[in-house]
């Protein structure tokens, strides 16, 4: 059974095509491409909502004819299509959904709709199996940081998230309060390879609270004025901007992989996703390893290149949902703001 995974829902353009044996739930990634928009967007320091939409016009026609040729498939030898639907931006959205359904209907193939954390969440199977049922899933990217607990595929329930800015985002915002360019999440992480994360004392913001909810304003506060009390940006030598963000790194780092081990334990699910941007991160998956280790706890990462944005994700997504028998709604349409527990 051969999918073809679309993904536009924000910068990046995606395609995907996934192989899979629905009578052992298993297959492969044929192959997948991305067309990354960082560059165009960085010159406006963030994402410009109508300028993606015009590079996904642009890139998505193409990208499919490619990757249709370099796997030498021909259209009527696709069985179903998997599109990114949400949640997103609007028009980057309405991109890929549009053209699934006009390839789905010239060609007669099945378009199922895919929730794009719903895409994260199972992006470690394309490793290899999943893990056994239940288990906890951190979902940590730029605009979502949510704990989920998975009792089988399309049952989904968030046990803890962000109550104001998610990881990704306290990334982002600290590297602007640092003079970094955008994106900032991996110029953080750059720097951070040579800091020593003790010479900035940062906030653990919630980790003694005892619920399973983040709050990241109060860490990118303290940045700021931890960059103050410093004498401003300006008196940064290389040294210093290296050690702040290695102390943004491990601030981040061990509230996330604490909370996500509290919410193993507390949901008597001892197996671990984390998945989505954020979880390419060298320090946060050093600090997951030490300390799921130590506490019995099963850790299933997806390779670092399935962390960002790709339609593989959204193909084995689509795959996962054939092998569970849940079909496409009669009607859908993209959806910017969706629940994943919707």
């Amino acid at each position: 059974m051969k999918i073809l995974g679309i993904e536009t829902s924000c910068d990046e353009t995606a395609v995907a095509i996934y192989d899979g044996d629905p009578a052992t739930g298993r297959g492969e990634l044929l192959a997948e491409q991305v067309a990354s928009q960082i560059e165009t967007h960085a010159r406006f320091g963030g994402v410009v909502p109508e300028v993606a939409s015009r590079e996904h016009l642009v890139a998505l026609p193409a990208m499919v004819t490619s990757i249709l040729a370099e796997t030498e498939l021909s259209w009527n030898q696709i069985d179903h299509i998997a599109v990114t639907s949400g949640p997103g931006l609007m028009g980057a959205l309405l991109v890929g959904t549009s053209y699934a359904r006009a390839a789905g209907l010239v060609h007669n193939i099945p378009v199922a709709p895919v929730h794009h954390m719903e895409g994260h969440l199972l992006a470690p199977g394309l490793a290899g199996l999943l893990p056994e049922f239940p288990f906890i899933t951190l979902l940590v990217s730029g605009g979502h940081t949510q704990l989920v607990r998975v009792d089988r595929i399309g049952s989904y329930r968030v046990i803890g998230q962000t109550l104001d800015d998610a990881a990704g985002e306290c990334f982002d915002k600290s590297a602007r309060l640092m003079g970094l360019p955008y994106p900032g999440g991996p110029e953080i992480a750059m720097l951070a390879k040579g800091g020593d994360a003790k010479r900035f004392k940062l906030p653990r913001p919630m980790l003694n609270k005892d619920n399973l909810d983040f709050s990241f304003s109060g860490l990118k506060t303290a940045v700021m004025y931890a960059v103050k009390n410093a004498g401003g940006i300006d008196a940064f030598d290389q040294q210093m901007m290296k050690d702040m963000a290695a102390a943004i790194e491990a601030s981040v780092s061990e509230v996330l992989v604490k909370k996500s081990i509290r919410a193993c334990i507390r949901e008597d699910a001892p197996r671990l996703v984390i998945a989505g941007g954020v979880a390419a991160n060298h320090t946060l998956r050093h600090t997951l390893f030490n300390l799921a280790e130590k506490k019995g706890v099963e850790v299933h990462l997806p390779h670092p290149k399935h962390c960002t944005d790709n339609a593989a994700m959204i193909a084995y997504a689509g795959f996962q949902h054939l092998c569970a028998g849940i079909s496409a709604p009669d009607e859908w349409d993209a959806t910017p703001r969706w629940p994943l527990t919707a």
